[in-house]
């Protein structure tokens, strides 16, 4: 039987935690928001009797949260559940959580015959109800959109390490034609300033030292008292809280106060990533995005005037429909003007229901010319991001040492202004704060010394 189910309906009795403890794990594709979302569930699951685990093999409950901004990222997880499969026990649970299953509903059942729970964003908080339901061989979809749901008295299970991430709006109310968003998470809302401030506070209690503030268009948020200015000065301003980022803005959002929060606050890093999408006017018209070419450079200029030394990177499309080489073209000349950090890439993938799909078909870019227009657009910004690292080498940075670097010998570290950085020093520094040089860069990434002089770039924050 399949039923459909509304999360707020479904809150288990707090006196009902199974016994003895089963185990769960999830896997996690796609933005930091659904990793604030898999801690989200990991803590209300170990809240009502789940032991989490780091691996599927054996585990009672296995849950993959997804993301549905590109088609491969659905095919991916379509074939990801297949392989699943082998690490099932025969009670094994699979459910599918977040905007691929907020998207598919109940046909992701259909295609996936083993999967037993379907639940979107807004019905984690119904989890272990939905279980103890599968359990007795029930199957549901719950991806009701809860315009209240911000999930306040659910205490995360952090798995960062280093970093919080802290969602602070739900959401979005921009159209772009090309984006599935507004399907998958609803209507942007926003979280009461002091609530914000309260889990920053309890981060800071874990050991946690930096927080990334979350949102679809995270600086268009608003309590309805606060706009992000204030929420910026406040997070900032909480004792033990040493570094402030937020991802993702959106460039028609950043009023004179969020820039002035962001120069006058010590904790706020010096990195900003603006989606910048195309850097043609007519594109973006297409897109939808609301500002045109000359705006977009104009709100540049404003931050590069308040914030010396701020990093830029963007989100860049290739092939939406109707673009031509002029079109492609003033996308290259922005990057060089602009001159990013860096850039996250991506060939332009019709998602359904997005207005973009009813183009008209003759303005769909061959697979060929897409291919060769990504390919330029890499190489350029890549160029750029070398000529830039190559240019910082000698310069004294701050860095926070997040983990263990692939090659099992360095450590990886991050700059206020979010370069990576790889340092040789004892995993017992994972956490902790150096000062080094940086001396070598591979165009992409840094290797640095640990030095004993403060940085000569930014000042070390004052805390507390």
């Amino acid at each position: 039987m399949t039923t459909t189910v509304n999360a707020r309906a479904l809150q288990p009795d707090d006196a009902t935690t199974p016994a003895p403890r089963p185990t769960v794990y999830i896997e996690t594709y796609g933005c930091q928001m659904n990793v604030a979302d898999s801690e989200l569930m990991y803590g209300k699951l170990q809240a009502h009797g789940y032991a989490p685990v780091d691996v599927p093999d054996g585990a009672d409950v296995i849950l993959v949260n997804t993301c549905a901004i590109r088609e491969n990222a659905e095919t991916r997880v379509i074939g990801r559940l297949g392989e699943l499969r082998r690490f099932m026990k025969p009670d094994t649970i699979v459910g599918v959580t977040g905007c691929m299953a907020q998207r598919l509903g109940p046909r992701v059942l259909d295609q996936a015959r083993h999967v037993s729970l379907v639940v979107g964003p807004d019905g984690y908080r119904a989890l272990p109800a939905l279980l103890d339901g599968a359990r007795r061989g029930e199957k549901f979809t719950a991806t009701d959109f809860d315009l209240e749901e911000h999930y306040e008295d659910v205490v995360a299970r952090r798995f960062e390490g280093v970093k919080a991430w802290i969602p602070v709006q739900r959401g979005c109310d921009y159209r772009c034609t090309y984006c599935i968003v507004p399907t998958t998470r609803g209507p942007e809302r926003s979280r009461q300033l002091p609530d914000v401030v309260r889990e920053v506070q309890q981060v800071v209690e874990q050991g946690l030292t930096e927080v990334v503030l979350l949102g679809q268009t995270v600086n268009s948020y608003t309590d309805g008292t606060h706009d992000f200015a204030d929420l910026l000065r406040a997070v900032g301003a909480v004792d033990g809280i040493r570094r402030v980022r937020y991802t993702s803005p959106h460039p028609n959002d950043f009023s004179d106060r969020v820039i002035a929060a962001m120069a006058e606050v010590p904790t706020v890093c010096e990195h900003i990533h603006l989606p910048m999408q195309s850097g043609s006017t007519s594109m973006l018209k297409r897109m939808l995005r609301r500002y045109t070419r000359e705006e977009y450079l104009k709100c540049v200029a404003r931050m590069r005037a308040a914030i010396p030394g701020l990093a830029l990177t963007t989100d860049i499309i290739v092939g939406f429909p109707g673009e031509t080489d002029e079109e492609f073209e003033d996308t290259l000349s922005l990057c060089r003007e602009v001159r990013f950090d860096d850039a996250f890439m991506f060939k332009f993938s019709p998602r359904e229901g997005t207005p973009a799909t009813r183009m008209p078909p003759e303005w769909t870019v061959p697979d060929a010319v897409v291919t060769e227009r990504f390919d330029r657009l890499v190489a350029t910004v890549r160029g750029i991001s070398r000529e830039n690292n190559l240019a910082r080498l000698g310069d004294t940075v701050e860095v926070l040492v997040e983990k263990v670097a692939r090659d099992g010998e360095l450590l990886q570290a991050r700059s206020r202004d979010f370069k990576t950085v790889m340092v040789p020093a004892d995993a017992a520094k994972i956490g902790d704060y150096l000062v080094v040089q940086l001396t070598g860069t591979t165009g992409a990434t840094f290797t640095g010394t640990p030095v004993t002089n403060k940085p000569e770039r930014q000042p070390l924050p004052m805390v507390g």
